[in-house]
């Protein structure tokens, strides 16, 4: 039971290590080559959406906001996590926020992974919310997504919270299950 426990603090350990390591390195430049990064970042991840639910173009064109998180994960023994940053976006004045997150998980794993999350925001109240006072996941959803007044706009993506829809898009294509468990999204005071 010792040894257990013994390797169980060992990894923790190795996790934070690990995500401070490479958030230091992903962004260690000036602010505006780390805004630049990741707006290419947040362009690259809606040009995979669009390419596998074709749909999403005209879902966040008729969207009052959207957000864009390329995100990365490690999972080591029962602990695991990341952090990064993401991009919102108010429409139609195309307003830019730069958002971090940060995220913790529990669950035997190993391995690392990278997706990007896409969230839609249906009203002007839900992404205000969004970026000004930050949101903390708590859900794990399944993408069905159809909703008698969305019809089949969100076709592909999954309802987290009234008036927030999201997109997981991994390297395989749309995920159908959608986990935001431990996940606070709150704006980066570095790069607004």
């Amino acid at each position: 039971m010792n040894k257990i426990r013994g390797f169980s603090a060992l990894a923790k350990w190795f996790v934070v290590l690990l995500l401070v390591g490479v958030s230091t390195l992903a962004f260690a430049g000036s602010v505006a080559e780390d805004q630049a990064k990741i707006r290419k970042q947040s362009q690259d991840a809606l040009a995979r959406l669009y390419e596998v639910q074709p749909g999403a173009k005209a879902a966040i064109a008729n969207a009052k906001g959207y957000a864009v998180f390329s995100k990365w994960g490690v999972t080591i023994g029962a602990v695991g996590g990341g952090i990064g940053r993401g991009l919102a976006v108010e429409q139609p004045s195309g307003k830019e926020t730069f958002m971090r997150y940060v995220e913790g998980s529990a669950g035997l794993g190993l391995g690392i992974k990278k997706y990007a999350l896409i969230f839609v925001f249906e009203t002007e109240q839900a992404r205000a919310n969004f970026v000004n006072k930050g949101w903390e996941g708590g859900a794990q959803a399944t993408a069905v997504a159809k909703n008698g007044s969305a019809g089949s706009a969100f076709e592909g993506a999954a309802s987290v919270s009234p008036g927030v829809w999201v997109y997981q898009v991994t390297d395989k294509g749309l995920a159908a299950e959608i986990g935001l468990k431990g996940t606070k999204y709150y704006p980066d005071k570095k790069l607004n």
